[in-house]
């Protein structure tokens, strides 16, 4: 959590301003605030570090924070937060990013206050875009997300695909590409070559051709260090690298069943 304590602390709202910026400034104020008591000097030297934070902390900082508010907006797309909005939410917390205890709370202390506040899910998904329009990975990677989450118990709810279909019009992703990620996860428990297909974004009667491009192209969206460069906060590196292993592991199928 290196870039944490860079920019933790009253000043990141300030920061990063927008409603990420409320969101950002009430959480993380909050963490310092009841750090474990060291000295003055200790507290003085993060002040400092927030308000010099570079653009790649500013970066990880928006997208960590982007990602459990714009989760948050989709749990409450009915009004409400509930049990079992929240448990998928924490299964990603911990199967998909693996992110430790300190990590983990801080990620569902962004999720309920963002669930909590005033800002609504186009302000965070328009924010997030205006800082990562450059990197489309970025907001692929994003959208791949959303759809994982909500198809975390199987199913995905009329009022989340509007929300992730709201997302995917601010972030100017095309219904192609939506399709594409959404496939992934709306083919269910399909094993095999039809979730190969889905993984790699091509159908059954792609070409050969077809699905090694399509597998190149994933390849370099994917790859851990391309990304994590532009922004990718540390505690999704484990998930982008999941990702990037998945990818390998359905043009393997394909490579196998196709004799590519």
């Amino acid at each position: 959590m290196g870039w944490i304590g860079k920019i933790i602390g009253g000043t990141v709202g300030f920061m990063l301003g927008g409603p990420l910026g409320m969101i950002a400034g009430a959480v993380f104020g909050n963490v310092f605030d009841h750090a474990p008591q060291q000295t003055s000097g200790v507290k003085a030297a993060f002040g400092q570090q927030s308000k010099t934070a570079g653009s790649q902390e500013q970066a990880q900082m928006v997208f960590f924070v982007g990602a459990f508010s714009m989760l948050a907006g989709i749990a409450s797309a009915d009004g409400t937060i509930s049990y079992a909005e929240r448990k998928k939410v924490e299964e990603f917390i911990r199967k998909d990013l693996k992110l430790d205890p300190q990590s983990s709370t801080i990620a569902m202390q962004v999720f309920e206050t963002a669930g909590s506040s005033s800002g609504s899910f186009s302000q965070f998904a328009t924010q997030f875009y205006d800082s990562f329009k450059y990197n489309r990975q970025m907001l692929d990677l994003m959208i791949d997300i959303f759809y994982r989450v909500s198809y975390a118990d199987g199913r995905m709810s009329a009022a989340e695909e509007t929300l992730i279909n709201l997302a995917g019009r601010i972030f100017q992703i095309n219904q192609e590409k939506m399709r594409t990620i959404k496939q992934q996860y709306g083919t269910g428990n399909a094993a095999g070559s039809a979730r190969a297909f889905a993984v790699l974004g091509v159908t059954a009667n792609a070409s050969n051709d077809e699905i090694k491009k399509s597998y190149r192209k994933l390849v370099s969206e994917y790859h851990p260090d391309k990304i994590s460069s532009k922004g990718l906060p540390e505690e999704f590196v484990t998930f982008a690298s999941d990702k990037f292993r998945e990818i390998q592991a359905a043009y393997e199928e394909l490579r196998v069943s196709r004799s590519l």
